[in-house]
C-alpha cells in the first residue's frame, strides 16, 4: 500500500505520514470475533511494571485471529481486508462455505473475492496453509508452526517472510527475516506469501501527540536526570553516563544477557542471526 503524506500545515504535520487505506475494504470488525482488551500498562499479573514508559492509549477490541487454519478440506472466500488495531499487519475476514467466519493475517497479494484453503492437498497459491513436506524448497512462507498442530508463531509482522531452504529427514531448514536459520519439523503447518501491510515500516509518528495514542509515553534520557533520579545523572554541563549503561536501579544493561539457561529449542537453531 502507498504511502500518505501531509502538506506542512502545523510543525506536527510536517514529517507525518501513514499507510494509505485504500486496500482496506472495511472499517468495522466482526462482532462476534471481537473480544474485550483489557489495559495493562506495562503491569503483569501481580499489578508490578515490568515494561516502562506504557499507558494511556485509544480504547482497543482484540480480533480473533485464526493462528492454526486447522480448518482444513474446506474453501473460504474473502470477505473483507481489515486494519487491525493489535498489530502492524492487516487481517482478512474469511466466509467458509459451511458458514463459518475467521480472521487470518492478510498475506501480500491477497484481494476481496479470492478463495483460499488449508490443508495437505491445497494448492501452492498465496493464502493457503500446507505442512512444510508439502511446499516446495525456495518458497517464500510466513505464520510458521514450531510444533505440529499447535498455532503460527513465527513471522507474523507487517512485510515479513521466512524461506524454506532445504528438507532432511524429519526437518525443513527456515531462513527467518532475522537472518537465523533453523529446523522446523516438516509436519508443522506455514502459509504461502508474505505478510501484508510491507510499508509499515517506513510510517513517520510524526508528533508525540500520536505515540500517546498508541500507548507509548513519554521517555527520559538517564543523563538528562539529576544523580539522586539515575546512575547516569549529574555532571557538568552536557556529559555521558560515566560508566557501563545500566537501568535506573544499577542492573547492566545494553548488550547484558538476560536469557535464562532453560531448556529451549536453541538446539534447532543451524545459523544464528549474529553470526
Amino acid at each position: 500500500m502507498p504511502i500518505k503524506l501531509y502538506k506542512p500545515t502545523s510543525p506536527g504535520r510536517r514529517h507525518q505520514s501513514e499507510v494509505s487505506f485504500s486496500k482496506i475494504s472495511k472499517i468495522r470488525p466482526e462482532k462476534k470475533l471481537t473480544v474485550k482488551l483489557k489495559r495493562k500498562m506495562g503491569r503483569n499479573n501481580q499489578g508490578k511494571v515490568t515494561s516502562r514508559h506504557r499507558g494511556g492509549g485509544t480504547k482497543r477490541q482484540y480480533r480473533l485471529i485464526d493462528f492454526k487454519r486447522d480448518k482444513e478440506g474446506i474453501e473460504a472466500k474473502v470477505a473483507a481486508i481489515e486494519y487491525d488495531p493489535n498489530r502492524s499487519a492487516h487481517i482478512a475476514l474469511l466466509n467458509y462455505k459451511d458458514g463459518e467466519k475467521r480472521y487470518i493475517i492478510a498475506p501480500k497479494g491477497l484481494s476481496v473475492g479470492d478463495e483460499i484453503i488449508s490443508g495437505e492437498n491445497a494448492p501452492l497459491k498465496v493464502g493457503n496453509a500446507l505442512p512444510l513436506k508439502n511446499i516446495p524448497e525456495g518458497s517464500f512462507i510466513y505464520n510458521i508452526e514450531l510444533k505440529k498442530g499447535g498455532e503460527g508463531q513465527l513471522v507474523r509482522s507487517a512485510g515479513a517472510s521466512a524461506q524454506l531452504l532445504s528438507k532432511e529427514k524429519k526437518f525443513a531448514q527456515i531462513k527467518l527475516p532475522s537472518g537465523e536459520i533453523r529446523l522446523v519439523p516438516l509436519g508443522c503447518k506455514a502459509t504461502l506469501g508474505q505478510v501484508s501491510n510491507i510499508d509499515h515500516e517506513n510510517i513517520q509518528i510524526g508528533k508525540a501527540g500520536r505515540s500517546r495514542w498508541l500507548g507509548r509515553r513519554p521517555h527520559v534520557r538517564g543523563v538528562a536526570m539529576n544523580p539522586i533520579d539515575h546512575p547516569h545523572g549529574g555532571g557538568e554541563g552536557r556529559s555521558g553516563p560515566g560508566r557501563h549503561p545500566v537501568t535506573p536501579w544499577g542492573k547492566p544493561t545494553k548488550g547484558m544477557r538476560t536469557r535464562k539457561k532453560r531448556k529451549s529449542s536453541d538446539k534447532l537453531i543451524v545459523q544464528r542471526r549474529k553470526k
